[in-house]
């Protein structure tokens, strides 16, 4: 039987990650003793105190056992939980990293990635969570290549899941990995959960990063947000700067966790998508209002910042156009 640590953050974290995570391994087991097998999993709630309260009191979890006197886990699960509540939760990370050297698998939910990129395993790894959290994680844990694209990342005995409720394509993987398929597509149709999704892109909103003080560049993002519909070239941006375009990009990519190109690309197809979401006008009619004339070109880069064609977009998110 795999012992399963699920921790029980201290402070505010996401309390349907938590029983999502303890329903999916607890009908794991069940489905197994239905077809005549043994449990596979023993899942314990490890916490630093016998309670933790959560959205101003109104609801309070009373872990199974306090850090110190838990089972040693095969696996062990964060869950998500609020970044600003990392300190309150320190206590955490030593006893997380020492567990993973004595063998035990780590499994970050959502934001649970703060705690665990905390313990420094991530470090040149791969690493997903939610988007609205890329720049502050970013940020925080630059020697981590944070591809919140993903919805599971899986290396070296370290998972991570993209945001909200995706951690429970994360978690019928990892039941996946100690039950077998059979039992990993019984719980995904009885949860109903798209067991296969793996891109999380379609989901994301852009919303630029200004929430750093290079303030000539914070001009040159709401240039590029006002003037969402003409072609600007990166040399047209460098000389409003006044500076080689060599630094502008340095600069800019230091600024904002993305390059000039990249930036450009994410404003325009956000506009995209929003007109796509709404509007009336067909692929080419947005296409041209957001500055692009090359179908092609416009349908590529769609397609690698949502995962999905723009027509395919259209029918997924409007409603007037999906029929």
């Amino acid at each position: 039987m795999k012992n399963v640590a699920i921790i029980v953050p201290q402070g505010e974290f996401i309390l349907s990650s938590l029983i999502g995570t303890f329903k999916a391994f607890s009908g794991a087991n069940a489905y197994m003793v239905q077809i005549g097998k043994d449990p596979v999993f023993k899942v314990q709630l490890v916490g630093l105190d016998r309670n933790a309260h959560l959205y101003n009191g109104l609801f309070s979890i009373h872990p199974d056992v306090l850090l110190n006197d838990a089972a040693t886990p095969d696996l062990l699960i964060i869950p998500a939980s609020a970044p600003q509540c990392l300190a309150q939760n320190e206590a955490f990370i030593p006893w997380v990293l020492s567990q993973y050297k004595q063998g035990a698998e780590v499994a970050s939910l959502c934001t649970g990635a703060f705690m665990l990129a905390s313990t420094g395993l991530l470090k040149g790894k791969q690493c997903s969570t939610h988007w609205m959290a890329a720049p502050a994680f970013r940020q925080q844990f630059p020697d981590v290549n944070l591809v919140t694209e993903k919805v599971i990342t899986d290396q070296d005995g370290l998972y991570t899941s993209g945001g909200a409720y995706s951690f429970l394509n994360l978690v019928m993987h990892l039941i996946e990995k100690y039950c077998g398929r059979h039992v990993a597509i019984y719980l995904a149709k009885v949860m109903e959960i798209e067991i296969e999704r793996k891109n999380q892109s379609q989901f994301s909103i852009f919303q630029g990063q200004k929430e750093h003080e290079d303030e000539p560049i914070r001009e040159e993002q709401t240039y590029i947000e006002r003037n969402v519909g003409e072609k600007i070239s990166i040399d047209q941006l460098a000389t409003r700067f006044a500076i080689s375009r060599r630094n502008f990009e340095r600069r800019f990519k230091k600024a904002t966790s993305n390059t000039p190109v990249e930036y450009l690309q994410r404003v325009k197809m956000e506009a995209a998508k929003k007109s796509l979401e709404s509007g009336r006008e067909n692929v080419n009619e947005v296409m041209y209002a957001v500055g692009y004339s090359d179908s092609k070109a416009f349908r590529t880069v769609f397609k690698k910042v949502t995962g999905l064609s723009p027509l395919e977009y259209r029918k997924k998110y409007n409603r007037e156009m999906a029929f």
